[in-house]
């Protein structure tokens, strides 16, 4: 291999935040944020959804309150003109 070219490949902390989960992965990702864990330091990156929370993996169905949403954003908005004028 040519020195020089190649990218850092080193242990890089995931941590996702939805299940709390921490992931000590040896990867290429750039961080300017570093976490330590089990007594070392590592460039850490946060995640909002890895194989420990994503629902295919976990086989849990999570229900967005879409239509709270979108209320929400209606009473937001309500009073701005070409708004909600039905």
């Amino acid at each position: 291999m040519k020195p020089g070219i190649h990218p850092n490949y080193r242990p890089v902390l995931f941590h996702d935040t939805t299940s709390d989960t921490y992931f000590l992965i040896r990867s290429t990702a750039e961080s300017d944020r570093t976490q330590e864990y089990e007594g070392e330091t590592y460039p850490y990156i946060s995640l909002d959804v890895s194989s420990a929370s994503h629902p295919i993996y976990t086989g849990e169905q999570r229900q967005m309150k879409v239509e709270g949403r979108v209320s929400s954003f209606n009473k937001k908005f309500a009073g701005f003109p070409g708004g909600n004028s039905k």
